[in-house]
């Protein structure tokens, strides 16, 4: 019997790795190539945003778990830091917080690693991961071979890249963000954070006031991995917020909804608001240990009984609950192994 997916990932779901490695020291990427023997693997970071499959992978599994953060002066307003593909997400906002760096502020009380952050491009809060990374060193597993991708290589969307959009083919080894010397944090742009940390829309807090405000605001909506309790077992927000036309956009707002414009400018709705109008809840039962969150209807967590197939299912009649009443198509967040 193969390491067991489910001891590594949030939602403590899915069967056997036909192999395991951990990748642990960044001068030892070479002996985990060869020791792959040519197989495509999965990659691995904090298993926060997976759904392992029940049967497990068929295949090597990698789990990053390089660690280190390094910084270097470009001049006297930025600093140029790169970040072991491992190393968690919270650490490098922590660092850049206590280092007086702004730019990865609100990125606070994501899970997962950093190494993993461009894949989904990761972001909240009005910041995204692309908005001050520069380059990243991956391994193409196509050429053999590492590469150094600046930011427009990397293709970046909403919650997405090339690596979320060709899976398997590059591995991230270590990320290169720049951050700017600065004490306040970027003006406030959302409601929520404006009202937690009391200020106006548009407001610069003082940069670790920003950044508890920002895990502190997470925590009471349910954004956050308990670390006890029903909820303790999920993977996040399961649905991206759909782009939608001007059209049903202009319905949705006019039904109380809320719609807003991501970064490139499209139009998006909230998956949220959505499936709760559909009759989704917190605290509903999908599937045989699968249930809506008991705080909010996107988050969906699983108990004792939950299998990754029940989740699926649970996933496919929300979207097919939104879709039948709205025709719009909603995406899964979660990575499904078996898939890539």
């Amino acid at each position: 019997m193969g390491e067991l997916l489910a001891d590594h990932t949030t939602l403590r779901l899915g069967g056997p790795a036909d192999s395991w490695l951990t990748h642990t020291s960044r001068g030892a990427w070479h002996e985990v190539v060869r020791a792959v023997e040519g197989r495509r693997p999965f990659v691995l970071g904090g298993g926060s945003n997976i759904l392992a499959a029940d049967h497990g992978y068929p295949g090597p599994v990698i789990r990053m778990a390089t660690r280190g953060i390094g910084a270097r002066a470009v001049d006297d307003d930025r600093v140029e830091v790169t970040v072991q593909a491992g190393e968690p997400l919270a650490r490098l906002v922590a660092y850049a917080v206590a280092e007086g760096l702004s730019g990865v502020e609100y990125l606070g009380g994501i899970p997962g690693t950093t190494g993993a952050a461009p894949v989904q491009n990761a972001g909240a809060y009005g910041q995204q991961i692309a908005d001050r990374l520069t380059a990243v060193a991956a391994w193409d597993w196509q050429h053999g071979r590492t590469v150094r991708l600046n930011a427009a290589g990397c293709q970046f969307r909403y919650r997405s890249s090339v690596f979320k959009t060709q899976p398997g083919r590059w591995t991230i080894l270590t990320v290169t963000l720049q951050l700017v010397r600065s004490a306040r944090a970027a003006p406030v742009v959302y409601g929520h954070l404006a009202q937690a940390l009391d200020v106006p829309i548009g407001a610069r807090p003082p940069l670790a006031e920003a950044a508890a405000g920002v895990v502190a605001d997470r925590q009471a909506r349910g954004l956050t991995l308990p670390i006890h309790g029903p909820d303790m077992r999920q993977a996040g927000s399961v649905f991206l917020n759909p782009r939608v036309t001007d059209r049903l956009a202009q319905e949705v707002r006019a039904a109380g909804g809320p719609v807003y414009r991501d970064a490139e400018g499209v139009p998006r709705a909230s998956a949220g608001w959505l499936l709760e109008q559909c009759g989704h809840g917190p605290g509903r039962r999908l599937a045989p240990g699968v249930y809506c969150s008991t705080q909010r209807t996107l988050t969906v967590t699983v108990r004792d009984g939950a299998t990754a197939a029940g989740f699926a299912a649970g996933l496919r009649i929300m979207a097919s609950a939104v879709a039948k009443s709205t025709g719009i198509e909603l995406r899964p967040e979660p990575v499904q192994p078996a898939l890539v």
